[in-house]
């Protein structure tokens, strides 16, 4: 009997409820007034700046709360000084292995075009030197012998051409500052026999006295040999002769 009336009060609630949503859809609904469009959007720009407010606010915090992080505080100095190290050392391996992979083959190139620059210049200054040897002034011959000290590599034609400018130039001065240059280069085996050759070529006082120096300089004992048959030259100068004498007799 409860059951039965407990049924018939939901059954009645139930019908209630449903006539009170059809009352309601009923309702005629009010058009929206012209006023409606102007709230809405107010209502919109309303949100949209309480929405970027919001962002603002947010984004301040984060800046605040980074650099609470990176504030300096000299209780750290230890801290700071670690992170910095590490920070260079992880930039200098990663941009030295980028940039060295990067300039390897340029660096590469780039030597190999001094070398080719440096070789090319060498060979300029050797042509000049040989060119500039064949030239009536004698002031012009001085400066081509000069030539010879910044000549890196000097090979056998500049070798010829200064034991001939040695032997056949007509200007002393310029046989006696070629003399010098070859002394210079007198580890040169080709360099030492043509001195010693030259001996009995000279004719002048002065280059066979500079000569029979430069052979005790170079403590050259093969041309003992062309001072004994330099000696047997009739008209020899008493003071070369002289000259030749000691040298013969330091060098035996």
């Amino acid at each position: 009997m409860e059951q039965d009336n407990k049924d018939n009060i939901n059954a009645h609630f139930d019908d209630d409820e449903k006539q009170l949503w059809e009352a309601l859809g009923k309702i005629v609904t009010p058009p929206p007034s012209t006023e409606v469009k102007t709230r809405f959007y107010a209502m919109l720009d309303t949100y949209i700046n309480e929405v970027e407010s919001q962002k603002t606010t947010v984004f301040e915090q984060s800046l605040h709360y980074l650099k609470s992080i990176f504030t300096y505080k000299p209780a750290y100095n230890w801290a700071y000084a670690m992170v910095l190290i590490s920070i260079g050392s992880l930039i200098g391996y990663f941009s030295g292995n980028m940039i060295g992979k990067f300039s390897n083959n340029q660096a590469i190139n780039s030597q190999a075009d001094v070398k080719k620059l440096a070789s090319e210049v060498q060979e300029m200054k050797q042509i000049m030197m040989l060119s500039m040897l064949e030239n009536p002034m004698a002031t012009e011959r001085l400066k081509a012998v000069s030539y010879t000290q910044e000549l890196n590599n000097v090979d056998d034609q500049v070798i010829d051409a200064l034991l001939t400018t040695l032997n056949f130039d007509q200007n002393e001065n310029v046989r006696l500052v070629t003399l010098e240059a070859l002394i210079q280069l007198a580890n040169n085996p080709k360099v030492r026999e043509g001195l010693v050759q030259s001996l009995l070529k000279q004719e002048s006082p002065l280059m066979q006295v500079a000569l029979a120096d430069a052979m005790v300089k170079l403590q050259e004992k093969r041309s003992v040999k062309q001072f004994k048959k330099l000696l047997q030259k009739e008209n020899l100068n008493e003071a070369v002769k002289g000259k030749i004498e000691k040298t013969i007799k330091v060098l035996s």
